[in-house]
Parts: C-alpha cells; sequence; structure tokens
C-alpha cells in the first residue's frame, strides 16, 4: 500500500481537468472535505466553482469565501438523505454550467455524482485515502455508473476500473528527535462523529497519564464526567489548531480529517482506531488507514488493550515533514471538528 509516486499527485484522470475550469465539488465533511481541498489546490479551479458539502464548523470556516450549497447530512448509508441532497443539488445542475464533478466520497456522492454525469458534466471520483484495502460502499456503486470516472490513491488494488491517481500524502516523511522525557501536554481528538462512542480510546489515554500530564480533551459523542484537564464536547476549528501546535503529543482517531490536521501542523500523531464490534463506528475501515500510515512511520498506534505511555513519548519526538512541492500551497482546513471519515 505504498504511499509513492509523483510529487504533484493525485493526477492521472485529474489532469484532464484543466487549471481555471469551473468545477461542482461534492463532498462530506471531515477528512473528504480536506483530502478534496487538497485535490482542488492541485487543479486551482476558476472562483466561480462551488462546493456542495454540509454545514459544519469547519465547512462555514473553509469555505467562507467560496461558492458553496450546504445540503443536510448524510449519514453513513442513508440513502433517503442522499436522495433529498440530490434533489437540493438538481436545480443547481440545471441552472449552471461546470466544467468538471470532482468528489472524495462518502454517500452525498452516490446521488448527486451520477446526476452530474448524466446532465453531460465530467464527472470524477477518487476514493478516500480512508481506504486502503478497497473501496468504500459509495465507490463500489459509483464504479458501475455510466460517465463517471474512478481512482484509487493506492497502487495495490488499481484495476481496470479503478485507475491509480497517487497519494495525497506521498512523499511526506519524518523528522526524529530526542525521545521526549518528563510530563506530557496532550491533546485527545475523537472527531465529532454522531453518534458513536469511543470510550475504550479514553480509558487507554487515562492508564497512561503521569500525575503531571496536562490533558485536553475533544470527545465528540463519548460524553464522559470523570476526566483530568480540560474537556470539550467539540471546539473550534481555531481553537483545535491552536490546541494541536501546543501538544507535545496528540492522540486522534484514526479519521483522514483528524490526520491530515495533524500532519499539516507537523504533528506525528497517536491513533486510535474505531471498530465496529464495538459499535464505533459503522465498518472498519480506519483499521487500514492507521496499518498504512503506522508502517510508513507517519504516525504511532495505539494498542488499545495493551497501552504504553512509551507510544506517547516516541511521538512526542517525531515531525511529520511534507515534500517541498506541498510547502507553497497545502492549506488544509482542519477536519478534526466534524470528521465523519
Amino acid at each position: 500500500m505504498p504511499l509513492t509516486g509523483s510529487a504533484s499527485s493525485p493526477a492521472s484522470m485529474l489532469d484532464e481537468i484543466p487549471r481555471g475550469a469551473k468545477v461542482l465539488w461534492v463532498t462530506s465533511t471531515g477528512g473528504h472535505l480536506a483530502e478534496l481541498n487538497l485535490i482542488a489546490e492541485r487543479i486551482q479551479p476558476s472562483a466561480g466553482s462551488r462546493w456542495v458539502t454540509f454545514e459544519t464548523a469547519q465547512s462555514i470556516d473553509a469555505l467562507q469565501d467560496r461558492p458553496h450549497l450546504f445540503v443536510d447530512y448524510v449519514s453513513p448509508r442513508d440513502v433517503r438523505a442522499a436522495v433529498r441532497a440530490a434533489r437540493k443539488v438538481l436545480p443547481l445542475l440545471r441552472r449552471e454550467r461546470f466544467d468538471a464533478c470532482v468528489s472524495t466520497g462518502a454517500g452525498v456522492a452516490a446521488t448527486i455524482l451520477p446526476l452530474a454525469a448524466w446532465t453531460g458534466i465530467p464527472t470524477y471520483y477518487v476514493e478516500s485515502l480512508a481506504r486502503p484495502h478497497g473501496p468504500s460502499t459509495t465507490g463500489r456503486i459509483l464504479a458501475h455508473v455510466p460517465r463517471v470516472r474512478t481512482a484509487t490513491q493506492y497502487a495495490s488494488w488499481a484495476d481496470s476500473r479503478w485507475s491509480y491517481a497517487g497519494s495525497i500524502l506521498q512523499d511526506w516523511s519524518v523528522e526524529q528527535g530526542p525521545v521526549k522525557e518528563g510530563p506530557l501536554k496532550i491533546l485527545v481528538t475523537l472527531g465529532t462523529i454522531a453518534p458513536y462512542r469511543f470510550d475504550r480510546a479514553v480509558d487507554a489515554v487515562l492508564s497512561m497519564l503521569g500525575p503531571q500530564d496536562e490533558v485536553v480533551w475533544q470527545l465528540g459523542s463519548t460524553t464522559r464526567t470523570d476526566l483530568p484537564g480540560e474537556v470539550h464536547d467539540q471546539v473550534s476549528v481555531e481553537r483545535l489548531t491552536a490546541l494541536s501546535s501546543a501538544a507535545d503529543v496528540v492522540v486522534a482517531h484514526s479519521g483522514v480529517g483528524s490526520v491530515l490536521q495533524q500532519f499539516s501542523l507537523g504533528k506525528s500523531p497517536v491513533l486510535a482506531v474505531r471498530r465496529s464490534a464495538h459499535q464505533e463506528h459503522v465498518d472498519d475501515h480506519q483499521t487500514g488507514l492507521a496499518e498504512t500510515l503506522s508502517a510508513h512511520g507517519l504516525a504511532g498506534v495505539l494498542d488499545l488493550d495493551r497501552p504504553s505511555r512509551q507510544l506517547l513519548l516516541e511521538a512526542a519526538s517525531r515531525t511529520v515533514v511534507p515534500p517541498p512541492s506541498f510547502c507553497s500551497d497545502l492549506e488544509l482546513e482542519p477536519g478534526a471538528t466534524a470528521d465523519r471519515s
């Protein structure tokens, strides 16, 4: 599952979209929005391009100066909500002309992209970085829709139906410093995917804390009253960025939005993986992403059954470094406050 290739990727089929094109961007929030923003930075579309997504703190901040249309939230596998979103977008497709439609998922794309393709817009679906072993349910649906081009960020499962588009994280590296000792400033951010709790991650962190550690918790749906430090359900994008920057180590759920935000700040996070068997997510796709990032040394993975403080100390000594070509134009909208990956 390599994260290698040309530093200018995602590319391949997306090279067909000329710079300055008017693009309809369709995406869920969280990691999907963060990934699609990176692709948009590469394509450099016209100012008249339009974004279709959900209204969250992340999307409000990211799209405040860009034309957008907010649709109601589409939860995983909620067909009715996906159809309602498509109905809201249909007048836009009839009213405006677009040169391309691009999406990274999730459910909101399953109904809107076929509409875009049906109206004659060149339509592209890039599967999320969160899917290293194969396409999501949305991807499997769209791969069979006429006129929708599909691509993967993993060469290992590319085939005649799925072209390899490179990875948005390829060629990133890690600088290793001396292992930190003593008390830590720790940020724990579990995303805000509703209604899934993640108590196993909270309990694992609690077992690793030292008496002098300072902890800030962003828990989403995991409401707790037994925690030391500063506790929040959600924080603003600006606040989460500041807390991440100030932390020695960040423990995050293995959602793409959370990961991309921490990488953009130079942080090598410790990832806690949600599992469907514990009712922590709709499926186990976070496992593959965590394994891939760990294999490339970009992140640590927390053993929720046998947590070790040493993992926190090692993560605090690492710095994630983007390739030089990313430094001038990589501006990620932090995704962890609304991470639905």
